[in-house]
């Protein structure tokens, strides 16, 4: 397992290690194999992107990037029933809001669909694909086990002349959906249950988002994927270590077909993040069982949900540098991810301040109706980001939880009788307080030393704490949503049922919590510290000034892992 240490240490490696990929690309260009590389990022349009697409993402268009080659951005959208435009457009969305430009226009493998069956037609000619009608039933029972070779289908030796015109026929519609497939004609003895004559198109009547009502066949996405990278002049094609196997099937197919280009097939270990789901199928059934609020729900690992949640462009790149390409699986800590979006906002966040749990502070001694504009820093090192100013009044809002009746001494806030210091503002006394019926309290009273704007009492008393608060006067209301982890265990996947992990605490949603009147002015997606309580930005779908909590500021999953 990765965690946070090594992260840190990998992050102050100026010069970033290589993986194998690049030393495979190093090779072939100083070989002469290639002259450049060409690489592509291939979803499926069936659902939204995740982290874990976030990494591919960055290795292929990083590649290019680097060694100055080309990028496609291309739709493997051979499944029309699980498809849709709008996936489409998130995920153009999603690989441009990540900072990444793909080669000239986008790239559909239903472009290919012309191509595609011309190819499959010379499979037929070569004897080496066939029209087979075993019942998906009988198809399973003959294709084997892992452990016990299949047997040859009944239809395997149907004459080529036959098979083009059954296959002409699927074309035309002349069959029921499920009535026949094609298949090549490989081997059913083979090791490999991939190269055990898979099926290369079936039959579907259904309406596709780019070729609508053209094809009633669709090729399969095996016998697609590999001949788009072929079409499109990949060198490299780059995909997880599921498709290990697949690619005794991407090589077989573009051996046997008249297409000189040959990309080589490449597999790096998937992102494996813990304590959520990295399946799109998962991820869809918390979508349509209504477990979250869509595939943008800030809990979600999309990428979509992370932006909302306020993660940036830069630290999703900055965690993908630092997790690194390897062959080998492993899991990495979600204080990993944290880390870097911590990282990022520490240093580019301007600060604010906001209280999440509000009790009311009378001070005294300033004068009624007066109001004192205090000015605050943005950032607390970076001058360049200004400043702002603070409506100071004799009635504020501070945190209940940074009052008590009676203390320790190492609770550094307010205390009857003690003194504390406002954030960017004075030193005051709580005198007393007022309860209700319950024994709530509902008012402190304080005093304030009007001579502590900036600067230590004169008397050289000593005043520790330093507690955030708003005006009560001038402060806006907003809803602030506070987010934990999605799933309580940290492999929901493994889990017999993966919905029943999850946490029922993953959203704690507070209606009237007092900000700053500068935050009524917050764009979307901005990022903010909140001083004292954590990261949060603006969410980037309400209408109302409602701000979503990216992360804490110190990593409380460590702290929950040992408790």
């Amino acid at each position: 397992m990765l965690d946070s240490e090594e992260c840190i240490s990998m992050a102050e490696t100026e010069n970033r290690p290589t993986n194998f990929i690049r030393n495979i690309i190093d090779a072939d260009l100083a070989s002469g194999k290639h002259q450049s590389t060409h690489t592509r990022f291939p979803p499926e349009p069936n659902g939204f992107l995740h982290i874990g697409h976030a990494k591919s993402i960055c290795l292929n268009f990083g590649i290019a990037q680097d060694y100055q080659g080309l990028c496609n951005l291309r739709f493997d959208d051979t499944n029309p029933e699980k498809e849709d435009i709008n996936y489409v457009k998130s995920i153009q969305e999603d690989v441009s809001w990540l900072g990444f430009n793909w080669d000239g226009e986008i790239c559909y493998s239903s472009n290919y669909f012309d191509k595609l069956h011309g190819y499959a037609v010379e499979l037929i000619e070569k004897g080496l694909a066939y029209v087979c009608f075993l019942s998906p039933e009988d198809a399973r029972e003959y294709r084997g086990t892992l452990t016990e070779p299949g047997k040859n289908s009944p239809y395997r030796d149907t004459p080529v002349e036959e098979n083009l015109a059954l296959f002409e026929k699927m074309r035309k519609g002349e069959f029921k959906e499920g009535e026949c497939v094609l298949r090549a004609k490989i081997d059913m003895a083979s090791s490999f249950m991939v190269l055990r004559d898979p099926i290369i198109y079936r039959i579907r009547f259904a309406h596709h988002h780019q070729t609508g009502d053209k094809w009633c066949i669709y090729p399969m996405y095996d016998f697609t994927h590999c001949i788009s990278d072929a079409l499109e002049g990949i060198t490299h094609s780059l995909c997880t270590l599921e498709f290990q196997d697949n690619r005794r099937l991407y090589d077989w197919v573009l051996d046997n077909i008249s297409l000189e280009c040959h990309p080589q097939q490449i597999e790096f270990s998937r992102l494996n993040l813990e304590y959520t789901v990295m399946s799109k199928r998962k991820l869809n059934d918390l979508v349509v069982e209504n477990h979250v609020d869509g595939w943008d729900d800030p809990r979600m690992p999309t990428i979509a949900g992370l932006r909302r949640r306020g993660y940036t462009p830069a630290s999703i790149r900055e965690f993908c540098k630092r997790i690194g390409i390897t062959k080998q699986d492993n899991m990495v800590e979600m204080g990993m991810l944290e880390a870097c979006i911590r990282d990022d906002l520490n240093n580019n966040a301007p600060r604010a301040m906001a209280v999440i749990d509000p009790v009311r502070i009378v001070i005294e001694n300033f004068e009624e109706g007066k109001v004192e504009q205090l000015v605050a820093p943005n950032h607390p090192s970076e001058e360049s980001m200004g400043t702002r100013e603070l409506p100071f009044t004799k009635e504020l809002f501070i945190e209940r939880e940074d009052f008590r009746v009676e203390a320790n001494k190492k609770f550094k806030r307010l205390v009857l009788g003690k003194e504390v210091r406002l954030r960017n503002a004075y030193v005051i006394k709580a005198e007393r307080i007022e309860e209700d019926a319950e024994g709530n309290i509902t008012t402190i009273f304080c005093s304030y030393d009007p001579d502590t704007l900036g600067k230590n009492p004169a008397d050289g008393r000593k005043v520790k704490g330093v507690i955030h608060w708003v005006s009560a006067t001038h402060c806006v209301e907003a809803e602030v949503r506070q987010y934990d982890r999605l799933f309580n265990v940290p492999n929901p996947a493994a889990a017999e049922s993966f919905v029943e992990t999850l946490n029922p605490d993953s959203l704690t949603v507070i209606k009237s919590a007092k900000l700053e009147p500068s935050l009524a002015q917050a764009a979307v997606e901005q990022g903010f510290q909140f001083e004292r309580l954590g990261y949060y930005c603006r969410d980037n779908k309400e209408e109302g000034l409602v701000f979503n909590q990216t992360v804490g500021l110190r990593d409380s999953w460590a702290k929950i892992e040992q408790a």
